[in-house]
């Protein structure tokens, strides 16, 4: 088994050689991007999944909706539970559960059964993504921001991934990327055992186990833990609007699938290099300046797919990508450093949570837009402004805390 780590406070492991912290951020880096590449399968498979299964376009909804709300649960329970039994057991217990429940989709017979399999996938999803971010924050004593936004940049490759495979596999059935998905969990899971550390979180004996209300908003916290939220249920707003309704807004300017295919693509790439870069921004410049940069291009690149032409639509959509995935990744990096080492899973859960509930938001207000008569051009420019609510509380967390 792998080496416990005991834990300095909010500081980080103490005595990690640096080899052993370049294996973690390995480790997990590979497990966000299954994760990355499982949060799109259901989106991937819906073309085939629908047809199979007779669904109309509320119940297809509503598959997706139930994989949502296990996200959401999930975020919160496996935060807490990593607080309580350890990083690495919260991530092992997270990865076996939405492995599993993947492999199950594929087994599905009906639409009750397949409900169900997707609540359960989500409930392990939700569960890994916190672990992974107190993981990488707590593997370094220095540059947690960049760690956790390196870590952040595996998801939208592992999305990348399902694009491709979408673009790709037109002969296949909707069964395969569920258990691509399901088998990759499953298959990491031996190599955590043996190879990533146990982070022993170990409170002071005279510090009282703190309650889920005082640990989020003890005194001198709530500010940060409502920006945190904010923040994060904005930018998640956004980008999950963009990833459910780009290609219907795009194919209803008349523009080719393979170029709408290929937008998705470049758009969840563009996302890693965002994600990578806004973490090295954070550790070396300014971060009000960092934050201030990054919002003002997503600004931009929202304006500019708006009314980019065909030419120029994968360049845009790369710079939309990067610059909301920065967003999310800026959050994401800062959220360990404003709880204790104690109830740190629990804080970041409760701000991946968050997002999540944003996640649900964002698709639902392009559904309404869209209804109302709202033209593609009208859904992006609208929302400018959520980007920038994100980026104002955003940078209330830098001002408060600069470095």
């Amino acid at each position: 088994m792998g080496k416990t780590l005991p834990m300095a406070g909010a500081a980080g492991p103490v005595g990690m050689p640096a080899g052993m912290q370049r294996l973690t951020m390995g480790l997990c880096f590979l497990a966000a991007a299954i994760e990355g590449f499982d949060l799109q399968s259901a989106g991937v498979a819906a073309p085939r999944l629908g047809p199979a299964f007779q669904l109309d376009p509320t119940q297809m909804s509503l598959v997706f909706s139930a994989a949502i709300a296990g996200l959401i649960v999930g975020a919160l329970v496996g935060g807490r539970v990593s607080d309580l039994k350890g990083r690495k057991v919260a991530l092992m217990l997270s990865l076996g559960v939405f492995g599993l429940f993947s492999c199950l989709t594929a087994l599905t017979w009906d639409y009750p059964s397949l409900l169900a399999a997707r609540l359960l996938t989500g409930l392990g999803l939700g569960g890994a993504f916190p672990n992974l971010i107190a993981i990488a924050s707590e593997s370094t004593e220095r540059g947690k921001a960049g760690a956790v936004a390196i870590i952040y940049a595996g998801m939208p490759l592992g999305g990348a991934l399902a694009a491709v495979m979408a673009l790709h596999g037109g002969h296949g059935d909707w069964q395969t990327v569920f258990w691509m998905g399901g088998i990759a969990p499953l298959a990491l899971l031996p190599i955590l055992a043996v190879a990533l550390p146990a982070f022993r979180v170990a409170p002071a004996a005279d510090t009282p186990r703190q309650g889920i209300v005082q640990a989020l908003f003890a005194p001198g916290r709530r500010v940060d833990t409502g920006a945190l939220w904010l923040g994060s249920f904005f930018a998640l707003l956004v980008l999950y609007l963009l990833l459910n309704w780009l290609p219907v807004l795009l194919l209803s300017r008349g523009l080719p699938r393979t170029l709408v295919l290929g937008v998705q693509i470049v758009f969840n790439m563009g996302g890693a290099c965002g994600s990578g870069i806004a973490g090295q921004l954070m550790d070396r410049v300014d971060r009000r300046l960092t934050v201030i940069v990054i919002f003002l291009a997503l600004a931009l690149a929202l304006a500019g797919l708006a009314g980019a032409e065909a030419n120029f639509l994968m360049a845009v959509a790369a710079v939309a990508g990067a610059a909301v995935l920065a967003a999310q990744a800026l959050i994401y990096g800062l959220a360990p450093g404003y709880y204790p080492a104690e109830v740190r899973g629990l804080g970041v859960g409760a701000v991946v949570a968050a997002g999540r509930l944003g996640s649900v938001a964002g698709p639902l207000l392009a559904g309404q837009l869209i209804a109302s008569g709202s033209s593609s051009a009208d859904v992006l420019m609208g929302i400018i402004p959520v980007a920038v609510l994100s980026g104002i509380a955003t940078f209330i967390l830098v001002a408060r805390r600069p470095a």
